[in-house]
């Protein structure tokens, strides 16, 4: 039997952190083993909150690749390849826009959460179709299944519903193009150190390259339980972001964690401390990974280069079986 093909991306914005780690870098490297996988580069759409800083989306290209290989992403097994390295994406972004409702775009709900938390000059046509460029990425690479957060899901629904309506307008009784299906991560949404979902703008984010140090003086200043003021407190671990993250470093731990958590035997200053110490040990190998690859970026250039060549061999078909259907061949 043939693997499934799948298709996921990462926006060259800055540093990565933990949840990105166990939220998606894991889940790919195990894709590289199970699936045809196909890993981007999205500088195009980091350009949708990030235009005002190109060299700053340039810079971070290698250094997030680098992350990836040394998360376990397996550039033998998968196709690592830049989003603006293949302009039939761009293309096929222009060709579907003359076919999506802007109500469609407009209802997404990321959409307006986005603008309210990051201001209004983000409101721009780019961000507005953020979603159909994503699509796009999904199928110019013929993506089956799309490895997703909770929040990308109305995403890739709005991108299943234009895929539906392109193939029912141009199809002649076929599929020219595949719609494509989430697949969930296990640990989908890792809570921040102030105890919203972990983002690098919201500032509430551990990073992956950071240092021990900084590490351990990030956890040191999570938020726990409110009411868990002095140890002897009795705690409440299921509201707690130390115990949630405690869930990927060590879960063997955390019934006694729990417990302890409870009765008030285990205060939050000795919790974080601990925390912090298993953090950075679990960290580490790929920390020692990430400064090997750091030191060889003639070898991620490469890697990239040559999954670029291959994303457009299969991105060029694609989007001669789109024009041809539109009548444009």
């Amino acid at each position: 039997m043939s693997k499934p093909r799948v298709m996921s991306g990462m926006r060259p914005t800055g540093g990565l952190h933990i949840g990105h780690l166990v939220g998606v870098l894991t889940q790919w490297a195990n894709f590289c083993e199970t699936a045809e996988a196909f890993f981007e580069i999205a500088d195009l759409h980091a350009y949708t909150t990030g235009f005002a800083d190109p060299e700053a989306i340039r810079a971070a290209r290698e250094e997030m690749v680098s992350v990836w290989l040394a998360a376990g992403v397996d550039p033998a097994r998968s196709t690592i390849y830049l989003q603006s390295g293949v302009p039939e994406i761009a293309e096929l972004h222009t060709l579907l826009a003359m076919i999506v409702p802007v109500s469609w775009l407009e209802r997404v709900p990321s959409y307006k959460g986005q603008i309210e938390a990051l201001g209004n000059q983000i409101a721009t046509y780019g961000f507005l179709g953020y979603p159909l460029l994503q699509l796009c990425d999904i199928a110019v690479m013929r993506g089956e299944r799309v490895p997703v957060g909770r929040d990308q899901v109305a995403h890739l629904e709005l991108g299943r519903e234009i895929v539906r309506r392109f193939n029912h307008l141009y199809g002649d009784g076929r599929d020219v193009l595949i719609e494509p299906q989430p697949t969930l991560s296990e640990f989908p949404e890792v809570p921040g150190t102030d105890g919203r979902k972990m983002s690098k703008s919201y500032d509430n984010a551990i990073l992956i390259a950071d240092d021990e140090d900084t590490t351990t003086k990030r956890v040191r200043a999570m938020l726990t339980d409110p009411q868990k003021v002095r140890r002897g407190d009795p705690g409440r671990p299921e509201i707690c972001p130390v115990f949630a993250l405690w869930k990927f470093v060590n879960p063997q731990r955390l019934d006694g964690i729990a417990a302890a958590c409870r009765s008030g035997e285990l205060g939050c200053v000795q919790d974080k401390s601990e925390f912090a110490e298993a953090l950075n040990a679990y960290l580490r190998p790929v920390r020692e990974r990430l400064a090997e690859y750091r030191g060889d970026r003639a070898a991620v250039d490469r890697i990239i280069t040559e999954g670029t060549a291959h994303a457009r061999e299969i991105a060029a078909g694609v989007l001669r079986d789109v024009k041809r259907a539109m009548k444009l061949t």
